[in-house]
């Protein structure tokens, strides 16, 4: 039987719904980073069911694709 995954759901301003993913890439230097990304369809291997804290949603208002920024920093 499947598990089924909760992943963060992100419906931009064109009606699509993006899903929250995140995984650890290796660069060309040898370093590990991890990256987030939003996708049409769930992947439950990578798929993120929040927001990590220190991050916004925010949506690219030419293309409707969501992306994380950073939220500033409140003096």
């Amino acid at each position: 039987m499947a598990e089924e995954v909760q992943a963060f759901a992100y419906e931009n301003s064109k009606g699509q719904t993006y899903f929250l993913h995140t995984k650890v890439v290796t660069l060309k230097g040898g370093r590990e980073q991890k990256i987030f990304y939003f996708a049409r369809q769930v992947n439950p291997e990578f798929a993120l069911d929040a927001v990590p804290a220190a991050y916004m949603v925010s949506e690219n208002k030419r293309t409707g694709l969501p992306l994380l920024k950073k939220k500033p920093v409140e003096a």
